[in-house]
């Protein structure tokens, strides 16, 4: 039996990683300036208006988007609850990463190809496991004194 959603905890097992996109950055602007309009929407995800215009009618369609032709539009409350689980899943992967040292252009690059791809079990480990980091720096310490040994060993 399928596990039941929440607006706690929504699953992506439905939706597009252009949708999480359409979704994340909406509520970004909404959290911005009040509302999100197509056309700042196609800037910030580089994509064509009328793209946009399309993906935001059926977003609203979905129940994710309060939508009115040619005015500016928000998130519904299920619309905001993904968006939260969405930034949270963002967040939570980009601090694993720092954590291990990478550069914050690799990240950008690495959360954006991983993040849509996660499954819940796999986010609550990478979570916790950035936790732990953060409450046991010593063992960060020593995870990455191995990882550095390691590679340096596959080098040469």
């Amino acid at each position: 039996m399928p596990k039941k959603q929440t607006a706690a905890t929504p699953t992506s097992s439905h939706r597009s990683e252009s949708t999480e996109d359409h979704l994340e950055r909406i509520q970004e602007l909404v959290d911005r300036v009040g509302y999100a309009r197509v056309s700042d929407l196609a800037d910030s995800l580089d994509l064509n208006r009328s793209t946009v215009s399309n993906m935001v009618r059926r977003l609203a369609l979905r129940g994710y988007v309060n939508y009115q032709r040619y005015r500016g539009f928000t998130l519904t409350a299920e619309g905001r609850a993904v968006a939260k689980h969405i930034k949270e899943r963002h967040r939570t992967v980009t601090e694993l990463l720092e954590l291990l040292g990478l550069e914050p252009e690799t990240i950008r690059e690495e959360v954006e190809d991983i993040e849509h791809h996660l499954k819940p079990q796999t986010l609550q480990v990478f979570a916790s496991l950035a936790r732990f980091w953060r409450d046991h720096p010593e063992s960060l310490r020593d995870f990455l004194r191995f990882h550095r040994a390691h590679a340096s060993k596959k080098a040469t």
